[in-house]
């Protein structure tokens, strides 16, 4: 199925790319580096299967409270870069990183709909 709206991934590395071009502040690209690493973690950590060999950790709501912890620090740096705007960079930047907001949220929102806590966690074993 495709999406309706952009890959979050894309916006974060759209916003890093903008930020670091503009020779901004050094936490607003610091800021979107790690929102391109972080969730290229959480899907490594799933494409690898890790999320069933780690047990200890429940990944869904680590992923949920990424997403909206994300959201928050978005939020105030896209906000301070689009108010204190060195240049027009720094301005694509900040609307790229509010883009990227919205599409946090919206995962956190679709991850927490998602997440169950009755029946078994990972892989049954079989008989």
């Amino acid at each position: 199925a495709a999406r309706a709206f952009p890959s979050p991934q894309l916006v974060a590395f759209g916003t890093f790319i903008a930020f670091a071009a503009s020779r901004s502040d050094g936490a607003y690209a610091a800021l979107a580096a790690m929102e391109t690493a972080i969730p290229a973690l959480f899907l490594l950590l799933y494409l690898l299967k890790l999320h069933t060999k780690i047990k200890c950790v429940l990944w869904p709501v680590a992923d949920v409270f990424n997403s909206l912890i994300s959201a928050l620090f978005l939020f105030t740096v896209c906000l301070f870069a689009i108010i204190f705007r060195d240049n027009n960079g720094t301005l694509a930047g900040g609307v790229l990183g509010l883009l990227l907001l919205v599409l946090c949220v919206a995962d956190g929102v679709a991850l927490c709909k998602k997440i169950s806590f009755q029946g078994p966690r990972g892989r049954t074993p079989e008989n």
